[in-house]
């Protein structure tokens, strides 16, 4: 599918701080001040915690930590989705949310509540837990009427959001879209992660030889996406690929055969060669897994080895925010003022893994003289692949 679809502003808060200066100038210092400690029934871990820049007072219904979040990056675009909504009228703007925590830590408080009482605390309501919760909250806040919806594909929820909203534009459902993600670290998902050993309670450390797990994140990024561009940071969507390894519920296929071929069909889409693309965003977990797998797989489709990295070190992995968080950083990098453009740096302890191919790593510093087309790939549970490429128009 061609994509006449621009991605033509941004509304973040992550652990880097919230909007597009704050996120940008932290993610390209190569800062890990929002990395925090945090204890839980297991322990203490390392997490790198969000707060929206300023609380806005939501309605009972609505009030809990994830919506707090999606309303501050909403506020940040709010003057282009009245620019939107003025001229498809609100019923033509579809909101796309990609989540897979809606509001655990209300939830377990309730069920601890439960327990004790025999019954819920005044107010609690089942739909809280539902998928689409952070979507009905979005259309709401923002006071659109059209198609909404929430995707939960894990890691790669927000990185379909994208491509789901681009598809909608293409055949004419929606006129433009809000399209992002939003994620917090609940306790439920911290202990989940730990359950599984792909926790590192230290900052994580992807593709050196001593990494032991991830760090969780949590943030939210909302991207307003039309048909054409509007101002001068609009960048296109210009490749979406996508791929289904269905090869174990929680571990990747070890030769990153579907991660290349969600890679292949992107560059296919946008029309490039491997060659074009000047910056690769890593999914870099920092799990054993997925590294040596992401290693393999991005090094035959990229053998001369541009720069990449991933920036899950500063801000963790943020789970179903994860895809549209990174491919923000990528428009954010396009988007810098000046003749060399700054890349995100790879931060870790620079010793590689024998045995696998070694990745052109960027170091703190890193810049380049042309960044024209820049990918993110996102991999999920379940062998779900989203590699996502945006491009100057």
């Amino acid at each position: 599918m061609s994509s006449g679809c621009f991605l033509t502003d941004l509304g973040i808060v992550c652990a880097l701080g919230s909007g597009k200066d704050a996120a940008a100038e932290n993610i390209l210092a190569g800062s890990r001040e929002g990395l925090r400690r945090v204890a839980s029934r297991a322990g203490e871990f390392t997490v790198a915690s969000a707060e929206p820049s300023r609380r806005t007072a939501l309605p009972p219904r609505w009030q809990n930590r994830l919506n707090g979040l999606l309303a501050d990056a909403a506020d940040q675009i709010r003057p282009a989705v009245e620019r939107l909504a003025a001229r498809y009228g609100a019923q033509r703007v579809a909101v796309v949310l990609g989540s897979t925590d809606n509001g655990a830590e209300q939830s377990q408080a309730a069920l601890k509540t439960f327990r004790e009482t025999k019954a819920f605390p005044p107010g609690y309501e089942f739909e809280r837990q539902a998928a689409h919760f952070g979507s009905d909250f979005l259309k709401d806040y923002l006071k659109f009427s059209g198609y909404s919806c929430s995707i939960s594909t894990a890691c790669t929820s927000s990185a379909r959001a994208l491509v789901m909203a681009r598809n909608l534009l293409a055949v004419g459902a929606c006129d433009a879209a809000v399209a992002g993600g939003a994620d917090i670290v609940s306790e439920a998902v911290l202990l989940g992660f730990h359950s599984l050993e792909a926790v590192d309670r230290e900052p994580c450390n992807p593709f050196s030889r001593n990494r032991r797990g991830i760090n969780l994140g949590e943030g939210a990024a909302l991207f307003t996406v039309e048909r054409g561009p509007a101002g001068h940071e609009s960048l296109r969507l210009s490749g979406c690929g996508e791929s289904s390894d269905a090869f174990h519920a929680t571990a990747p296929e070890p030769e990153g055969r579907g991660a290349e071929a969600a890679m292949r069909a992107a560059l296919a889409e946008a029309g490039l060669e491997p060659g074009d693309v000047d910056y690769v965003n890593l999914h870099g977990t920092g799990t054993e897994l997925n590294d040596r797998m992401e290693s393999k797989a991005t090094h035959r489709v990229f053998p001369a080895g541009p720069p990449c990295s991933s920036t899950k070190t500063m801000v963790g992995h943020t789970l179903g925010a994860a895809g549209a968080m990174e491919l923000a950083f990528c428009w954010l990098a396009m988007n810098r003022p000046g003749g060399r453009f700054a890349l995100p740096p790879h931060l870790w302890d620079g010793e590689p893994e024998e045995g696998i191919p070694r990745l052109n790593l960027t170091s703190l510093g890193a810049a380049t003289g042309r960044l024209d087309h820049c990918m993110s790939n996102s991999y999920a549970f379940g062998g779900c692949n989203v590699s996502l490429i945006i491009s100057r128009s």
